[in-house]
């Protein structure tokens, strides 16, 4: 992982954190005209150190990551006090184990997959592409001591 050397957690820490939220990660794009900027559920790779998500292959994410592999992105509380990561990173689409990265990610976000939410999105799991995210800068602040 290249952490900036002003990080204020260290990269263990930066992994424990990466694992253990269930906050949506934010992904910005950007094209020839604006950014487009999208909450996702996500999963962090401990081994490779690569972030994953799903979109669907109509959304709008998935077609300015197709003209555009580069993007940033942060998991942060919206709720003072502020900490979170951030970084950029580079993406690459895969039709492959879409269905299996959603059936991962759908306990962590919806508590099983029995809800109506959870059966719709693995009926249409053909039609999803997974996203992996596999930065090249990372950062994180914490902002917890001095806003308590």
């Amino acid at each position: 992982m290249n952490l900036s050397k002003t990080s204020a957690w260290t990269e263990s820490d930066v992994r424990s954190f990466l694992a253990s939220s269930t906050i949506p990660m934010r992904i910005a794009t950007n094209t020839a005209s604006y950014p487009t900027l999208c909450s996702v559920w996500y999963l962090f790779d401990e081994q490779q150190g690569d972030l994953l998500c799903v979109s669907h292959e109509k959304s709008q994410l998935v077609s300015d990551l197709m003209a555009n592999q580069k993007c940033s992105f942060e998991i942060a509380p919206n709720d003072p006090p502020y900490y979170g990561v951030r970084g950029k990173a580079v993406v690459t689409l895969s039709k492959d184990k879409a269905l299996e990265t959603l059936t991962t990610l759908m306990p962590r976000y919806l508590g099983g997959t029995e809800s109506r939410l959870a059966k719709w999105l693995i009926g249409r799991s053909d039609e999803e592409y997974v996203l992996r995210l596999k930065p090249v800068q990372v950062t994180s602040w914490d902002y917890r001591e001095r806003m308590s």
